[in-house]
């Protein structure tokens, strides 16, 4: 007889096949924010709406050769966890208390954000290199689960 995944792994899937749904060329994101074992709100990585996707030809980091981690302020998209703040800021959800499912560690900007949208509890499964980030979560008193 199978077990039932737990709910950190549960949520970790759901966040994954959010990702499938990414449009930026260069990696794919997903964020799905959950209060009380219920989703809130998620996200993907992308352009604005209404913003042409990023092509091989068009992508800004691409084009300028920016290495993962650094100038996120030279890219059109959006990361994965600003859209899923986004989403319950337009749909009037709060997510003071929440945990984040996110597919990748969050860098520092978006790490900010979280901090200050009250999200608790971050649960991701690839690490990102960011150590200003990581630094943040220890001092804001993040809990952390990599699955």
């Amino acid at each position: 007889m199978n077990e039932r995944p737990s709910w950190d792994e549960y949520f970790m899937k759901i966040a994954h096949d959010v990702a499938t749904r990414a449009t930026c060329i260069r990696r794919k994101v997903g964020a799905v924010i959950v209060k009380d074992k219920r989703i809130l709100s998620t996200g993907y990585n992308g352009a604005p709406a209404g913003i042409s996707h990023c092509t091989k030809e068009t992508c800004l980091r691409t084009i300028n050769n920016i290495p993962s981690g650094q100038r996120h302020e030279l890219c059109r998209g959006l990361h994965a966890e600003q859209n899923a703040i986004i989403q319950a800021a337009l749909h009037g959800v709060s997510i003071n208390n929440a945990i984040i499912y996110i597919t990748n560690q969050p860098c520092s900007i978006c790490t900010k954000m979280l901090i200050n949208s009250g999200i608790k509890k971050f649960v991701y499964s690839d690490p990102y290199d960011d150590q200003l980030a990581m630094e943040m979560i220890r001092e804001a008193g993040i809990d952390v689960i990599i699955v």
